[in-house]
């Protein structure tokens, strides 16, 4: 417990920075307006998803975190993509486990965005990579935040050494860099508890399939503390009884993807920490005014 209320409070804090506010000029009711706004593959609703384009749009529309799926080339290369394969977003086939990262580098991982969604096309996307994890950092490097997925992990031994190995190269972890900036997420429990063992002061969020609305027993809450600090699953199978039974447990909750207005604000009716947007400016346009009104309204 104490382990959580020290990354509740690290998170916390973090989540004040994009408004230029500390912790200690926030009122406890402004307190409980602000949440983590976490750009879905970047600014996927706006530009070809996991491109540096769409990771930048997402920065610049005030998204906190940048999320960061990742696979692994057959030459051990991680790379930021959604899918074990490489279908949807390239216009080729293949597995990514059978590829090299040079092969993956002549993909062209932003045309398909343009034939997808006419009315958002751009030339410019016409051409753009599949990013490795350590371009990204390259790109981002320490002046951002990222929200990693172990994506099947059982399929690609070695992959949670590979990527603490990476975040320790790039000082994203450990010594003066344990303060939220790195937020780590799976399905898989086996995978975040190999990630805890190896270094446990990373933050770890368990993703949750839900068929019915969300549940959970107080004994299945009491092994996700062993190693994880809250949970995600799809907004649509959370409820306000769901989401008052995980927070009052100390654990955060994270919803997923929450693409329209009016959910955002339900969900943060509800009192939800933070959800993943495709849309990062619509969730910042709902928290401001939000803000706005309980500073007019204290």
């Amino acid at each position: 417990m104490v382990r959580i209320n020290r990354w509740l409070a690290i998170i916390a804090f973090v989540i004040y920075t994009p408004l230029g506010l500390s912790a200690q000029a926030a009122s406890p009711s402004f307190m409980e307006m602000k949440f983590i706004n976490i750009s879905h593959r970047g600014a996927s609703g706006h530009a070809p998803e996991h491109t540096f384009t769409s990771y930048e749009l997402g920065k610049a529309m005030n998204g906190d975190y940048i999320e960061i799926d990742l696979q692994m080339t057959e030459d051990g290369e991680l790379i930021a993509l959604h899918d074990e394969t490489i279908d949807r977003t390239t216009g080729k086939k293949g597995l990514v486990k059978d590829l090299t990262r040079e092969e993956i580098k002549q993909l062209d991982a932003g045309s398909w965005f343009n034939e997808a969604f006419p009315e958002k096309a751009n030339p410019e996307y016409k051409g753009l990579q599949i990013p490795t994890l350590r371009e990204v950092f390259d790109q981002f490097g320490n002046d951002s935040k990222f929200f990693i997925e172990t994506k099947s992990p059982d399929v690609y031994p070695e992959m949670e050494e590979k990527l603490i190995n990476l975040l320790y190269e790039y000082n994203l972890i450990g010594g003066v860099n344990d303060s939220g900036n790195v937020i780590i997420q799976s399905f898989s429990a086996e995978s975040l508890r190999k990630i805890h063992a190896m270094e446990e002061s990373i933050p770890l969020i368990q993703l949750l399939s839900y068929y019915a609305p969300a549940s959970m027993t107080d004994s299945e809450i009491e092994k996700l503390k062993e190693y994880a600090v809250g949970v995600g699953m799809h907004f649509t199978a959370a409820n306000p009884a769901y989401v008052k039974k995980v927070k009052d447990s100390g654990l955060l909750i994270l919803p997923y993807t929450v693409n329209e207005k009016e959910d955002m604000e339900m969900l943060l009716d509800w009192g939800v920490n933070g959800m993943f947007t495709n849309y990062p400016d619509r969730l910042d346009e709902v928290i401001r005014k939000r803000i706005e009104r309980n500073m007019i309204h204290p």
